[in-house]
C-alpha cells in the first residue's frame, strides 16, 4: 500500500509513518468534514440571523416589537429542540450502518428545508399557517444538523492519527463559524443590494442560494471513504455474529453520567453562541447600530473564532483537552460582564470589541477542543450516539433557549440578571470539565498506553519531539 496514505493499525485506527494529517486521503476526509459542516451551519445559522433581524418583522409583524422578537426567537429555539432528536436518530443509524451514509442524508434534509423556508409565503398569504410551517421547517433543520455534527466530527477524528485527533476534529467544528461567516456575509451583501426591499423579498435570496451549496457538498461527500473504525467494528461484529444492543440503550445504561457531565461542559460554549450571535446582534441592531455594520463585524468575529479554535485544538493535542477548555471557561467568567456592557452600549466600536473578544476569543477557545473532548469519552460502537446526544442537548439548552431566556431576563431585571446567568453557566461547565477524565488518555486501553500518553504530553509541552500516541493494541470497544 502507498506509504503516503494512512494504513489501518490494530483496532482499526489509521496511522501514518510520519504521524501526519498531510496525506491525500486525510486531506479529503478533513476537507469533506469541514465543507459539510460549513454548508449545514450556513443554513442553520442563516436562520438564526434572520430570526434576529427579519422574522419578527415578516412573520410576527402584528405583535408588539418585544413580543415579536420573543416569538421569532421561539421559532429559532424549535430547531434546537429538534437537534437532540437528530442526534439520537442519526447516531443510532450512524453506529449501526455507518457514519458516511448518515452524513449524506443529513445534508439532503437540510438543503430541502432551507430552500423551502426561502419559498415560504408570509402570513398575508397563508395566515396563521405561515409561522406554523416555518416552525416545522426549522425543526427539520434541527434534526439534520443534529446528525451532522457527530458524523462529521467522527469521520475526521477516527481517520486521524492518535496525536492529531484534537486538531482533526476541529475541522468539523470549524465549519460552524465558517458557515456562520458565510451566512452573515451573504445576508449583509443582500441587505446592501436590496435596500428597502430586503424585508419584502431580499431576505429570501440567501436561503435559496443554499441549493448550489448542497450540490457541491454532496459531490464531495460521496467521494469520502467510510470511517476505518466503523469498518473494523462492522467486520468484527459480522465475524462473531454479534447481537449488538441499541446504541441509545447502551448509552443510557452504561454512559449516562458521561452524557450529563459533557452536556453541562458544552453549555458554556453554546451559551456564548446564543448570547453573542443571536441576542447580542438583535440588541445592537435594535439599539440603533447600523445593520450592515453589525453583520460585517459578526462575520469578522467568526474569522477570529475559526483561527482561535484551530490553535486551541492543536494545543489540546499537546497539553490536554481539559486544560484548554479550563482556560476558555475561566476567561469567559472573567470577561462576561464587560462583554455584556459593551454589547448593549449602543456604541458601534464597543460592539466590535465585545463581539471579537466574546465570539472570537472565548468561544473560539471553547470550540476548538470540544469535539474531540466529548467524542473520546465514548467507545466507538456507541460514539456517534453518545457524542451527538450530549452535544445536541447542550445546543438545545445553550444556544436554542438562551436568546429567549436572556430576552426574558432583560424584561424582568435588566443586564445584571443576564450577567449572572451567563457566569453561572460558564462556572457549571468549568466544574464538569474538571470532573470528567481526559478523554484522549481514557482512550488508551492499557496501563502501558496511558503511561505513554502522559509522557507524550509532557514531552510535547516542552516542545521536544513526540512519539506516535496509542500505536499499540486497542480493544474494539474502548480504543479507536
Amino acid at each position: 500500500m502507498d506509504q503516503q496514505n494512512p494504513t489501518p493499525a490494530v483496532g482499526g485506527h489509521p496511522s501514518t509513518p510520519n504521524d501526519t494529517l498531510n496525506t491525500k486521503d486525510l486531506r479529503r476526509v478533513l476537507g469533506s468534514s469541514m465543507l459539510g459542516s460549513i454548508i449545514e451551519y450556513y443554513d442553520f445559522i442563516l436562520y438564526a440571523t434572520a430570526a434576529a433581524i427579519v422574522f419578527d418583522k415578516v412573520f410576527f409583524s402584528d405583535l408588539d416589537p418585544a413580543l415579536a422578537l420573543f416569538a421569532s426567537f421561539g421559532t429559532l429555539a424549535a430547531g434546537y429542540v429538534a437537534r437532540p432528536l437528530g442526534g439520537v436518530v442519526f447516531g443510532h443509524f450512524g453506529d449501526r450502518v455507518g457514519r458516511k451514509k448518515m452524513l449524506v442524508v443529513s445534508m439532503m434534509m437540510m438543503g430541502i428545508a432551507t430552500i423551502a423556508i426561502g419559498l415560504l409565503p408570509t402570513p398575508d398569504v397563508l395566515g396563521w399557517m405561515s409561522p406554523v410551517v416555518l416552525v416545522l421547517l426549522r425543526m427539520v433543520q434541527g434534526i439534520s444538523v443534529g446528525g451532522e455534527w457527530g458524523g462529521a466530527t467522527l469521520m475526521a477524528l477516527e481517520h486521524a492519527p492518535a496525536s492529531r485527533r484534537g486538531f482533526a476534529a476541529a475541522f468539523a467544528n470549524a465549519g460552524g463559524p465558517i458557515g456562520g461567516l458565510l451566512a452573515t456575509l451573504v445576508v449583509s451583501g443582500t441587505s446592501a443590494l436590496t435596500g428597502d426591499a430586503f424585508l419584502e423579498w431580499g431576505w429570501r435570496v440567501p436561503f435559496l442560494l443554499s441549493a448550489a451549496l448542497i450540490v457541491i457538498g454532496m459531490v464531495i461527500r460521496l467521494k469520502v471513504a467510510e470511517s476505518p473504525v466503523f469498518q473494523q467494528l462492522a467486520a468484527e461484529a459480522e465475524q462473531v455474529e454479534e447481537v449488538r444492543r441499541t446504541p441509545l440503550a447502551e448509552i443510557i445504561t452504561r454512559h449516562s453520567k458521561t452524557v450529563v457531565l459533557t452536556l453541562i461542559a458544552c453549555l458554556g460554549f453554546y451559551t456564548c453562541q446564543g448570547i453573542l450571535t443571536s441576542w447580542g446582534v438583535a440588541q445592537a441592531v435594535n439599539g440603533g447600530i447600523d445593520r450592515e455594520w453589525v453583520l460585517n463585524w459578526k462575520g469578522a468575529a467568526a474569522v477570529v473564532t475559526v483561527a482561535v479554535s484551530f490553535m486551541a485544538a492543536r494545543m489540546s493535542d499537546r497539553i490536554g483537552r481539559r486544560t484548554v477548555l479550563t482556560v476558555g471557561s475561566v476567561s469567559g467568567v472573567v470577561l462576561a460582564w464587560p462583554i455584556l456592557v459593551m454589547l448593549t452600549s449602543g456604541d458601534p466600536w464597543l460592539f466590535v470589541v465585545a463581539i471579537l473578544v466574546g465570539n472570537g476569543l472565548v468561544q473560539g477557545i471553547l470550540a476548538g477542543p470540544i469535539g474531540a473532548f466529548i467524542s473520546e469519552l465514548f467507545p466507538p460502537r456507541v460514539r456517534y450516539t453518545g457524542a451527538s446526544l450530549s452535544y445536541q442537548v447542550a445546543s438545545t439548552l445553550g444556544a436554542g433557549f438562551t436568546p429567549m431566556i436572556v430576552t426574558g431576563l432583560m424584561i424582568a431585571g435588566g443586564l445584571p440578571l443576564v450577567g449572572f446567568f451567563w457566569v453561572a453557566i460558564l462556572a457549571a461547565g468549568l466544574i464538569c470539565i474538571r470532573v470528567v477524565p481526559e478523554g484522549a488518555e481514557g482512550m488508551q486501553s492499557t496501563h502501558v498506553e496511558r503511561a505513554r500518553f502522559k509522557v507524550t504530553k509532557r514531552i510535547a509541552t516542552r516542545n521536544a519531539p513526540r512519539e506516535t500516541v496509542g500505536s499499540g493494541h486497542r480493544s474494539s470497544q474502548d480504543g479507536a
